[in-house]
C-alpha cells in the first residue's frame, strides 16, 4: 500500500489505527513519513505521559511508553506499548540477523528479539553512549518533549546516561547500596546526573558531604536510615519528596527542621516529608511547642494536603493525604505546611495557598 499517495485525511485515519510503537518504526523509512506521522498524530502524541528506559536482564534495556486511554467501559486509564530493546552484547557470529536503520544520523544495528517479541538495537560497548544518545535524539524529535522521560536503573554499576530532558530513577537498590561504602556512594552520585528518584537503604555510621548530590534528589525513600543520616537530611535536604522507613531520630533535629523551614532560608523546593519511627519513645508532642505552630479550631474539618509523586508506576500517583489541625508559616512568602503527629510518625506537606487562602478553605 502505497500510503504517502494517499489524500492527507484518508492518511490521517489510516495512521489513527496504527499502534503509536508501529508508527514509530514506519518513521524510520524515510523523511516524508516521518514528517507526515509528526504532523498528523500531534494530538495523540500529546496523551503520552511517559517513556521508560526500563532495566531488563544484566545492563539490557525495554522501552515502552505510557499513555492515557479509555477502557471498554469508557473511563481514563493507561495504557502501555512496547517500543523496542537495547542492549550493549553485540554477537559478531549473527550478524547476518541485523538490519540497519539510520537513527539521528547513526547508523545503528537491530533484530528481531525472540525474548521480547521487540526489534532490539545491539551495539558494541565502545558504541553504547553514542547510539543511546542517538536514539534519545530520535525519540524527542519524533515524539517530543511534552511528557517524561525516565531512565530506571537498579544497579549503580550500570551505565546511566546524562542527556537532555531525561531524569533518572534508582529503584529496588536497598541491598546493593548497603553492600557500597561512602566512598563508593559518594563517588556515585559525584558521576551521576541529579536524580528523579532514588531508593536506598542506608546504615552507614557516615553521612555524604553536605554538597553530595544525594541530597538534591528529587523524590528519596531511604530505609532503616540511622540518626546520623536523618539528621543530615533533615538539615541539607533540596528536594521536593522524601520517606525515611524505619528510623530513629531526636526530637531536637526535627524542631531545628520546623525553625528552619518557617524560616524561609531552606527547604524551597520541599513539598512532603514522612519519618515512619521504628519506636515511639521520642517526645514527638515537643514539636507542638514551636514557636509559630497554628491550631484549626477543632470544631472545623481541615483540608486534606495531597500532592501528586514524583515516582509512581501509574497506581498511587498521589502522597497520602494529611488532614490536620496543626500548621505552620513560611515568614518569607507566608505559606502553609500542615504537619501530623500520628502512631509515632512525622508527616509534613507544604501547600501552594497562602495562610489567607489556606483559611478560606476551611470555610
Amino acid at each position: 500500500m502505497q500510503l504517502l499517495k494517499f489524500p492527507y485525511l484518508v492518511q490521517k485515519e489510516i495512521l489513527e489505527e496504527i499502534y503509536i510503537s508501529d508508527l514509530f518504526w514506519m518513521s524510520l523509512l524515510s523523511k516524508n513519513m516521518r514528517t507526515l506521522i509528526k504532523s498528523s498524530q500531534i494530538m495523540r502524541f500529546r496523551d503520552i505521559s511517559r517513556l521508560m528506559y526500563e532495566s531488563d536482564i544484566d545492563d539490557k534495556r525495554k522501552v515502552y511508553i505510557l499513555f492515557k486511554t479509555k477502557n471498554l467501559m469508557g473511563t481514563d486509564t493507561l495504557g502501555i506499548e512496547g517500543i523496542m530493546g537495547i542492549s550493549d552484547h553485540h554477537d559478531e557470529e549473527s550478524e547476518n540477523d541485523y538490519f540497519q536503520l539510520n537513527v539521528s544520523g547513526k547508523m545503528i544495528d537491530f533484530r528481531l528479539s525472540n525474548r521480547s517479541n521487540l526489534p532490539e538495537a545491539f551495539f558494541h560497548p565502545s558504541e553504547r553512549k553514542s547510539s543511546i544518545e542517538s536514539i534519545h535524539n530520535y525519540f524527542l524529535d519524533f515524539f517530543g518533549d511534552t511528557f517524561e522521560y525516565i531512565w530506571a536503573a537498579n544497579n549503580p554499576e550500570h551505565f546511566i546516561p546524562n542527556l537532555p530532558n531525561l531524569s533518572v530513577w534508582v529503584t529496588n537498590w536497598p541491598k546493593r547500596s548497603e553492600a557500597m561504602g561512602i566512598i563508593s556512594l559518594g563517588k556515585f552520585f559525584a558521576s551521576s546526573p541529579v536524580l528523579k528518584y532514588l531508593c536506598i537503604k542506608s546504615t552507614t555510621q557516615k553521612v555524604l558531604s553536605p554538597k553530595s548530590k544525594f541530597y538534591q534528589v528529587e523524590s528519596l525513600k531511604i530505609v532503616q536510615p540511622l540518626p546520623k543520616t536523618v539528621n543530615a537530611l533533615l538539615r541539607h535536604f533540596q528536594g521536593r519528596q522524601a520517606t525515611l522507613f524505619f528510623c530513629k531520630v531526636e526530637v531536637f533535629p526535627l524542631i531545628e527542621f520546623m525553625n528552619r523551614w518557617i524560616s524561609g532560608k531552606v527547604f524551597q523546593k520541599l513539598e512532603y516529608l514522612k519519618l515512619i519511627f521504628t519506636s515511639n519513645g521520642i517526645a514527638l508532642n515537643e514539636v507542638l511547642n514551636v514557636n509559630g505552630v497554628k491550631h484549626i479550631d477543632a470544631t472545623k474539618t481541615p483540608p486534606a494536603h495531597t500532592v501528586a509523586n514524583v515516582f509512581h508506576t501509574g497506581f498511587g500517583e498521589n502522597t497520602e493525604p494529611i488532614v490536620s489541625h496543626t500548621y505552620v508559616v513560611r515568614e518569607t512568602d507566608n505559606r502553609v505546611a500542615s504537619f501530623s503527629i500520628e502512631d509515632g510518625d512525622f508527616v509534613f506537606g507544604v501547600w501552594k495557598e497562602t495562610e489567607q487562602e489556606f483559611l478560606k478553605m476551611l470555610e
